[in-house]
């Protein structure tokens, strides 16, 4: 019995997990840490929870069969809450290519599956060895897949607007949510839908690697000239002869000096800072891993000083001239959450201090997680609890 259950767990469990591992090896800028794809998972695992209640809870409100709600009901909502943690990624300009998104996106519905068959490993001891095929190499595979194709058209929409829109994510949500219940049409037919996802989602997730691999390449290659260009001109005083050089000398009338002076230092420290990211990324694709400097935080800490001195009201009054694409805001993200990770200056140690400092952030977001889904979990229970009371 034991070796039949460990079989039947590894099959369950294992091909969604190897397969992200192999996402996160052929990413060949290494955009997504270890860390960021564990935390990633985690939340994943933490939905898979809540879906689990969600489900319950739908179930007896819309009163409909067990069948027809898997097949057009539950995609809707698993798809919703999978690709709510993406969108929130996307707000906060945690995601800025395609190879990321589709790597976080699968990181998000490995989790979710991996918790899931965890449940019915526990909820279906008896059932065969076919069951755990279809479930690790179909339906893991289609959580993830689906996920990951929500990231990736929510990337291609959205890749070159700073700004939040709404709208922008709703065509990959739909396209997720009619992949999962395309699935889900056929529980007669198993190996089959299984087969078409093994085809599918793999085969689809690798070609948007490889188209993305030479787009990421062209486009630091152009970016980095452009903004080589850009400092150039603001350091010898042609900036003002640009739209938002322009546009920030008609501020002078509006606010004093110092606050313009503020601007064009702020403008020329981005551009700055964007050049080093986009030249470290260059390096890291030929091999080549560069250090950061005690600089680059110094930077970053002026940087947000001069945000400060700017004040709410003159960065939003600048920031729509400023044209400043996700994808270089990802950059400074990136760039200063690596710098200020590295806070020891001794190889040996730096490694280790990154892992304690990846290991605690992990706990706690899992703490974090497993506090809000056991308050989701009470408060469920006292509202399900209360039904059954007045249906009685």
């Amino acid at each position: 019995m034991p070796v039949a259950f460990f079989l039947k767990a590894l099959v369950g469990l294992l091909p969604v997990l190897a397969f992200l591992a192999v996402l996160q090896h052929v990413d060949a800028h290494k955009l997504v840490s270890r860390a960021s794809v564990l935390m990633t998972v985690a939340a994943g695992g933490a939905l898979a929870v809540v879906s689990y209640f969600g489900n319950d809870l739908a179930l007896e409100v819309l009163d409909i069969e067990f069948r027809s709600y898997s097949r057009y009901v539950a995609p809707v909502l698993e798809e919703c809450l999978k690709a709510g943690v993406l969108v929130y990624l996307f707000s906060r300009n945690r995601i800025g290519f395609m190879v990321d998104a589709a790597i976080i996106g699968f990181a998000i519905g490995a989790g979710f599956s991996v918790v899931e068959n965890i449940h019915y490993l526990r909820a279906l001891p008896d059932a065969t060895i076919g069951v755990w095929i279809v479930r690790g190499f179909g339906t893991a595979i289609m959580h993830g897949g689906a996920t990951a194709v929500f990231g990736v058209v929510a990337q291609s929409l959205t890749e070159r607007h700073a700004e939040f829109r709404w709208g922008l994510y709703l065509p990959g949500l739909a396209m997720a949510i009619v992949l999962h219940a395309i699935f889900n049409q056929f529980p007669g037919s198993p190996i089959q839908a299984t087969l078409a996802t093994l085809i599918v989602f793999p085969l689809t997730l690798l070609f948007v690697f490889a188209k993305s691999e030479h787009e990421i390449h062209d486009w630091l290659v152009v970016d980095y000239e452009t903004h080589e260009h850009l400092l150039r001109a603001i350091r010898a005083g042609e900036f003002t002869h640009s739209e938002a050089g322009r546009f920030m000398s008609d501020l002078a009338l509006r606010f004093d000096a110092a606050h313009v002076a503020n601007m064009f230092a702020y403008v020329r420290l981005h551009t700055q800072l964007v050049l080093r990211a986009e030249k470290l990324l260059l390096a890291r694709e030929g091999g080549t891993d560069l250090r950061l400097r005690q600089d680059d935080r110094d930077d970053f800490r002026k940087l947000h000083s001069l945000e400060r001195k700017i004040g709410r009201t003159g960065m939003m009054a600048m920031w729509p001239h400023l044209h400043f694409s996700r994808q270089e805001l990802w950059e400074l993200y990136e760039l200063e959450n690596e710098a200020f990770s590295d806070t020891s200056g001794r190889s040996g140690s730096r490694p280790v201090a990154r892992v304690r400092k990846y290991a605690r952030k992990l706990r706690q977001r899992l703490r974090q997680a497993l506090m809000r889904s056991r308050k989701l979990t009470l408060v469920l229970h006292k509202w399900l609890r209360t039904r059954m009371r007045r249906l009685n």
